[in-house]
């Protein structure tokens, strides 16, 4: 199958690490510009030095609480650089707990972080794709969207707002060559998922051993996916091969998500 991704340019948020670390090396295995987005620029110089051929790639410092600053670092890169015909959609997720306990404050930066800067991102980025007559805007979000995930209030309520601006989006800009795609990782061997573990071994007064077989064994593979599992998913969404979905949300998740 040819995915036709060489040479594409691809902004990738929260790119140092887990899922978002991983798509960016799957892309540039496929001849893709990436372009890495995240906070930390140390942590950014180090995964650019892992992508194939640095060379062709390079990176933008930005906190997702500060929406308005990303959007307008990546109109100015834009400006001297390059479009995006790539959008990975992807950032920390909130702090657990139930819903009933999590603060305004909580959702507010949820919010801000998720929906906000997804939307201005491709605000800044669909003009070029409109242009190409080719977009791909994917949304790494959760299986949350489809099932809420108990302890995680504020994860659960902001992923459904990101789906379905995503699923609004895809309507929007199909006509013009452009899909939008949301992704639903399931338990994915992450940092993230042990911050989850962790805590939930520790409010089920188990150890995090015990909680983590527990965890697999909510799957059917019986088992964590690795990143790269999610990546490749994301990967074929971003390619040719890919032209004809849009609007979907697509769960990795080893078959753990129960409804349809």
């Amino acid at each position: 199958m040819n995915l036709n991704l060489k040479n594409k340019n691809a902004l990738v948020c929260g790119s140092t690490q887990g899922i978002g670390k991983a798509t960016a090396i799957a892309l540039a295995e496929e001849g893709v510009n990436v372009t890495l987005v995240a906070r930390n620029r140390e942590k950014l110089k180090a995964v650019l030095a892992e992508l194939p051929h640095p060379e062709n790639h390079s990176h933008i410092v930005a906190d997702f609480l500060n929406p308005r600053d990303l959007q307008e670092q990546v109109i100015k890169f834009v400006e001297k650089q390059h479009g995006f015909h790539i959008v990975i959609n992807n950032t920390g997720g909130p702090a657990s707990g139930e819903i009933i306990n999590a603060s305004l404050e909580a959702f507010e930066n949820a919010f801000t972080m998720h929906l906000k800067c997804s939307h201005l991102l491709a605000q800044a980025t669909v003009p070029f794709m409109k242009a190409q007559g080719f977009g791909r805007i994917i949304n790494v979000i959760s299986t949350s969207v489809k099932e809420p995930i108990p302890r995680l209030g504020v994860s659960n309520t902001i992923r459904g707002a990101v789906g379905n601006w995503g699923k609004t989006l895809a309507t929007e800009v199909a006509a013009f060559g452009i899909t939008v795609n949301n992704v639903l990782p399931g338990f994915t061997d992450t940092e993230r998922l042990t911050e989850i573990i962790t805590i939930k071994a520790k409010l089920e007064d188990t150890t995090i051993a015990e909680m983590t077989e527990i965890m697999k064994n909510y799957t059917p593979a019986k088992r964590f996916a690795q990143p790269e599992e999610t990546a490749n998913a994301i990967v074929f969404l971003a390619s040719d091969a890919a032209g004809y979905i849009n609007g979907v949300n697509l769960p990795v998740d080893g078959g753990r998500t129960k409804s349809l």
